[in-house]
């Protein structure tokens, strides 16, 4: 028997029907541990045991918001649980139209298919009619709008990198902007059966390729101990890019043919560069002051990948930030100039080492998938933009060339994910989360979301519940059978929505007349001729459940990202508008962006070092992804509380940057800004560049005064500090890595952390 995560497979291990251990599969090659996690997590004390009803709601209904974060919980039974959910949407429907909902759900939640809480939620509110909805992703979302103006759209490009094995042939140089971190591979979206990375990364460096490291931390590609480490800036590598990019073109080091058969707009672009449009030329030696790399290691770096098959890849991580839409119009133009795009070994990558399935090389399917039905409402905004949404009602707001408007949200329904990790400036979130006329919420636990909502249901886990196990470029299917008894009173979220739906008369619309099975079946059956048609003969639903796994064949040929494209421009074009590689993007230059002129573009702001605001705040803090969960699923687990000091989360700071503060390693710290303030644990560390603190995300936010704006946070979570602000207006990602911060020692005593304990309850 097996199961599947985010993180990985594992075989259970069960005890007198009591889940006591997560085995790792034997096909996995680097198993991720935190799969260890779960047994204990699952009925720990944050649990969510029954349904719960904030006490100030359930006597005052939305009179009563400004209590959400602060007041108790009553406990109450399914059927009225059910019954005030149901009569809250029909209400705000009715009396607000369908747009006023959103469907928020932002998250991975389960890897199991049919139980994607996302698309349950989606689902349903579709069946009701529709749901403002929200595009892209945290993760991702400046280079999502950037890249299909400048080569292609990011899955399509996710789908098609070239394969880990043909780099291992052919690459002489890895040129890595924000690392290769072998702990962002550990994860999946849908499942990550074979933790390959780490061991394609030993084999490039075994076979001598030559690791280049442009990040502040040195751990970012901490499995190659002889790679060169350039210390950058935090937020200046579109200034190093432009450097790069100038010795290229100043020293007629660019490749000719490939710029005039493939790209468009490199006279523009190259005016730039060489300062012929506003008389700045980005020499290395403008770029050196900016980035803190030396002019000669720059102009050294740009010779030797003239030089070399190299393949540059950047990670996800530098366009969660301000302007983060450059580094990769700044990547596209950097690698055309080089003309490796579409060679084997060589090129560009938008992904490798962000997730687990970047460049396996595995069969592309996916596997079943739950429809989730057509959206009549066209409302929607950038996923990072949630606070405003709220705040903003009927407001304006760039995004992509067009100007729309904020709907107004009378009621939020949330399933799966937490906002309270991923949106940045908790204290303005919470400000807005008190807007809404109701918040309802599936979970498992009590995270911050779920203690901040109105009416809370218990989810169970992927545990508890039978599904499918399947994901893009994975290479496996599993049987996700039940493994244990729901725990508490906690129910499917499929089964929660259903009986929703049949209060408010929708139940044959939602279920179609089947259970759980009968849609697993149904889901596996309907997804057989797709896997045909990516070369795949799939057993039927019977054989596969009995058999509880299938390993899909290896493609015989090695995925080389656009080779068709860089034979034959002509008769395989880009799906950008000239189909070609645009150095320069008419489309984007006409949005009227200043900030975005249609071609990488440097543009300083005041949350980096150097800044004006750097003098109050002159440490810039980077948060990024953990290596003991993933985002902040499973921080109550044993596996990310191991690696607390003193139950506070970990921050890196370099030994120059502690002395000067006199911290020294298992110090606790305030660190804090003008947005707010939290406890951390502190490591002094060399692998951090001075001016520069880390810490991963994903602590549960936990309030020293509940509900509070402005509050300590007594736990660790980055997101009291950054900024809420979009990338630019091209885009509106997220912007979590341009923080800046001061960091003191802690001299009081130590709050007690309440993260991982259920909220108060009170009686009716």
């Amino acid at each position: 028997m097996y199961t599947t995560m985010h993180w990985g497979s594992y075989r259970p291990v069960l005890e007198n029907d009591r889940l006591v251990d997560m085995e790792p599969v034997p096909w996995d090659r680097s198993p991720s541990p935190i799969g260890r996690s779960v047994p204990g997590a699952i009925v720990s004390n944050a649990r969510i045991m029954r349904p719960a009803i904030r006490k100030g709601f359930l006597e005052g209904g939305p009179a009563s918001r400004e209590g959400r974060g602060a007041e108790p919980f009553v406990e109450v039974g399914w059927d009225e649980a059910i019954a005030i959910t149901a009569r809250e949407i029909d209400r705000i429907r009715k009396t607000h139209g369908n747009s006023s909902i959103f469907g928020g759900s932002y998250g991975w939640s389960s890897a199991g298919r049919f139980h994607h809480a996302q698309s349950q939620v989606h689902r349903f509110l579709n069946v009701l009619g529709g749901y403002t909805y929200f595009k892209d992703t945290y993760s991702s979302g400046a280079a999502r709008r950037a890249l299909p103006h400048v080569i292609g759209e990011m899955d399509d490009l996710r789908k098609s990198h070239t394969t880990w094995s043909s780099l291992a042939e052919h690459c002489e140089m890895f040129v890595a902007f924000g690392g290769l971190p072998t702990k962002n591979a550990q994860v999946n979206s849908g499942g990550a059966n074979d933790h390959a990375v780490p061991y394609w990364i030993g084999e490039l460096a075994r076979r001598g390729v030559e690791f280049v490291n442009v990040s502040p931390v040195r751990d970012d590609l901490g499995d190659v101990t002889d790679a060169e480490w350039l210390a950058i800036r935090p937020g200046s590598d579109t200034a190093f890019i432009l450097a790069l990019c100038h010795v290229l073109i100043s020293e007629n080091l660019y490749d000719r043919d490939f710029i005039a058969r493939c790209t468009v707009g490199f006279e523009q672009f190259s005016a730039y560069v060489l300062g012929k449009s506003d008389g700045l030329a980005k020499t290395c030696e403008w770029a050196a002051p900016l980035t803190d790399i030396p002019a000669e290691t720059i102009r050294s770096l740009a010779r030797r990948m003239a030089s070399k098959r190299v393949m540059i890849n950047m990670a996800w991580a530098l366009q969660r930030s301000i302007q983060g839409e450059q580094p990769f119009f700044g990547l596209v133009a950097l690698t055309s100039l080089l003309g490796q795009i579409g060679t084997p070994g060589g090129g560009i990558g938008t992904g490798y080492s962000c997730v687990n399935d970047v460049g396996s090389g595995r069969n592309p399917f996916s596997g079943p998938r739950l429809p989730q039905g057509r959206n009549l409402v066209k409302d929607f905004i950038p996923v990072a933009r949630i606070a405003d949404m709220l705040l903003n009602p009927g407001q304006p707001f760039d995004y992509d060339g067009v100007q729309y408007h904020y709907p107004d949200i009378r009621l939020v329904y949330w399933a799966g994910g937490n906002a309270f990790h991923h949106h940045q400036d908790i204290n303005k979130l919470i400000r807005a989360w008190r807007r809404p006329e109701a918040v309802i919420v599936h979970e498992h636990y009590w995270t911050a979301q779920a203690k901040f909502a109105d009416i809370v249901f218990p989810a169970t886990t992927m545990v508890e519940r039978n599904d499918i196990g399947s994901a893009s470029s994975d290479g496996f299917m599993l049987a996700m059978k039940r493994l244990v008894a729901p725990v508490g009173e906690s129910r499917d979220d499929y089964d929660i929505f259903a009986d929703i739906a049949d209060v408010l008369g929708e139940r044959e619309s939602f279920t179609e007349g089947r259970d759980v099975m009968a849609w697993l079946h149904y889901l596996y059956e309907e997804s057989r001729p797709r896997a045909e048609e990516s070369g795949l003969v799939l057993p039927s639903f019977e054989e596969f459940w009995a058999k509880e796994m299938i390993e899909y064949p290896w493609p015989e040929e090695k995925q080389v990202l656009l080779r068709d494209f860089r034979a034959d421009p002509e008769k395989h074009p880009l799906t950008t508008k000239s189909g070609k590689l645009e150095l320069f993007s008419e489309r984007v230059a006409s949005f009227g962006y200043n900030e975005c002129p249609g071609h990488a573009y440097w543009y300083p702001h005041q949350e980096m070092l150097g800044s004006e605001r750097s003098k109050r705040y002159p440490l810039h803090m980077l948060s990024n992804q953990p290596s003991t969960r993933l985002h902040s699923q499973y921080d109550h687990g044993k596996v990310s509380r191991d690696t607390k000091i003193a139950g506070r989360e970990p921050m890196k700071i370099s030994p120059a940057d502690a002395a000067a503060r006199g911290l020294k390693t298992n110090d606790i710290a305030r660190v804090f800004n003008d947005r707010g303030e939290m406890l951390v644990g502190i490591i002094v560390s060399d692998a951090t560049r001075p001016g520069v603190v880390q810490i991963a995300t994903g602590a549960w936010y936990d309030p020293l005064e509940r509900g509070l704006i402005g509050t300590l946070d007594k736990h660790g979570n980055p997101n009291v500090l950054t900024p809420d602000v979009g990338s630019s207006r091209l885009a509106q990602g997220c912007a979590a890595q341009s923080a800046l911060v001061e960091i003191e020692k802690w001299q009081g005593p130590l709050p007690e952390i309440t993260a991982f304990e259920p909220p108060p309850f009170a009686e009716r």
